[in-house]
């Protein structure tokens, strides 16, 4: 079986307009509930060896997380934020699961 994305351009943009017009009407506090859309549609439409992803994540359990890393950034003077990356990834990966 292949593996495959089934997601369009015009989702995408769709997506990303979403994502962008809820962070920015929210000066950035809600970036978090912004990315688990993306992430969400990303999921919806990856298919892997004939199963679906889906991403459970919330945006409040993500913000929770940012908080937590910000301070962590602030109070190490900027060194944990070579961190945030992969803690965001490793965040998100925990958060997608199979469908079925």
């Amino acid at each position: 079986m292949k593996s495959r994305f089934e997601g369009s351009l015009l989702g995408l943009i769709g997506v990303n307009i979403l994502a962008w017009a809820i962070t920015f009407v929210t000066f950035g506090i809600a970036a978090p509930w912004g990315m688990c859309i993306k992430y969400k549609w990303e999921a919806e439409n990856t298919v892997i060896e004939g199963r679906r992803l889906n991403f459970v994540g919330s945006g409040s359990s993500l913000f929770l997380h940012y908080i937590k890393w910000w301070i962590l950034t602030i109070i190490t003077l900027g060194i944990y934020g070579f961190w945030l990356y992969i803690k965001l990834l490793q965040w998100k990966t925990e958060n997608t699961i199979f469908e079925d």
